[in-house]
């Protein structure tokens, strides 16, 4: 589903942001992208996104390279990032149906998933409302409905728990899972590690741009009682 070879971003003061990643990701998988500040998440993740272009290597998405064939690649998967960012000055109605257009979501199925989502985040009777008049977690749960909307294959978020209130991050990853049991996938990064460590098939630890770790918890863990935060600090730890 997600294949990463060989990926290295290097920017105009020589900074090397990521390292030489690889990742191969399949269907049905949850995989949690951790690291300490600065570690090159964020620019792996506007990489696969293809808002970034790698300085060398390679990204496809469903067999499609982000690069060369951007657009088909992008029907492949949506993306919640970070910070609400959105242009508020429509109704949150107005943004839905943006987004099933793009993704060409039929009427019927637009208008199910619309409801379903948005009841479920209790934003439905606020999609009427102008943008500019919802708080940070609406506006979180607006992204995440739209996104959830076309029902992607690929479903990438970025620290999608920032702005949720305890019900609709717990309404989430259960989304999450129901997705992956389908046969979709997603491919998060979140400095929360105890929901990486109960929610993913997976995890990736990057440090310094440079993956240190891609396994199963249990790999990773070695037989060991440590928690998941534990281990990472000890991974990440400098010298």
């Amino acid at each position: 589903m997600l294949v990463v070879k060989n990926v290295s971003k290097i920017y105009t003061n020589n900074k090397k942001a990521v390292d030489n990643l690889d990742l191969e990701i399949q269907k049905g998988e949850i995989i949690g992208f951790i690291g300490p500040n600065g570690a090159g998440k964020t620019t792996t993740i506007r990489m696969i996104t293809g808002m970034i272009a790698p300085t060398e290597g390679t990204i496809e998405i469903n067999g499609k390279d982000i690069a060369r064939e951007s657009v088909e690649a992008k029907k492949n998967f949506t993306f919640v990032p970070d910070h609400p960012t959105i242009f508020d000055a429509i109704k949150g109605i107005d943004y839905l149906n943006f987004i099933a257009d793009m993704y060409e979501v039929d009427l019927k199925q637009r208008k199910e998933q619309i409801e379903k989502y948005t009841r479920a985040f209790h934003i439905y009777d606020a999609l009427g409302q102008t943008i500019n008049s919802y708080s940070h977690g609406m506006k979180q749960k607006l992204l995440i409905s739209g996104a959830l909307l076309p029902n992607p294959n690929l479903f990438i978020l970025d620290e999608p728990m920032v702005g949720l209130d305890p019900h609709s991050a717990k309404i989430l990853k259960d989304i999450m899972r129901e997705h992956c049991e389908r046969g979709g996938t997603v491919f998060f990064s979140s400095h929360v590690l105890e929901v990486v460590e109960n929610l993913c098939h997976r995890v990736v630890i990057i440090h310094r741009g440079r993956p240190i770790a891609c396994d199963t918890l249990e790999n990773i863990k070695k037989s060991s009682s440590a928690t998941l935060e534990e281990i990472f600090l000890e991974m990440t730890k400098d010298e």
